[in-house]
């Protein structure tokens, strides 16, 4: 399998919230989103925004797996749908994931397991969550 060697990109993202109004992220590469908190707003809340970086970690890792294994050639499409539950006792936070994984193309339903499989072991979201970062939090004025 070849080695893939990922250029170096800024991450990272700063949140900015008024007294007022809806938070404001802005990413290292200047990419910019308002994150809504109503449940009838279209747009992005946190949570949405965990399960997006999950759902796109995957389907970038899975045409990584794809490639390693020399079927991306054959691969249509890749499609991870993600959604979670949200623990009833003890601190707030997604108890569990749903990954739907779909991966059309002219494959067996043999590689299609291992192309998933791989790209839960591959993707760096999937792999921090399941472990348990440490926080190093500053507080500035």
């Amino acid at each position: 399998m070849a080695d893939l060697k990922a250029r170096p990109r800024p991450t990272g993202a700063t949140a900015v919230l008024g007294r007022t109004g809806f938070a404001h992220v802005t990413s290292a590469t200047k990419g910019e989103l308002d994150i809504v908190t109503s449940p009838s707003q279209p747009g992005f809340n946190p949570l949405d925004l965990l399960y997006s970086s999950l759902s796109a970690c995957l389907v970038l890792s899975a045409r990584i797996a794809a490639s390693q294994m020399g079927v991306l050639d054959r691969i249509t499409e890749l499609t991870a749908e993600v959604t979670g539950e949200k623990a009833t006792e003890g601190p707030s936070r997604v108890e569990r994931f749903n990954i739907v994984f779909a991966i059309k193309g002219d494959i067996d339903e043999w590689t299609r397991q291992k192309i998933a499989h791989a790209a839960e072991e591959i993707c760096t979201v999937s792999n921090t969550i399941r472990g348990k970062p440490e926080f190093a939090t500053e507080i500035v004025g």
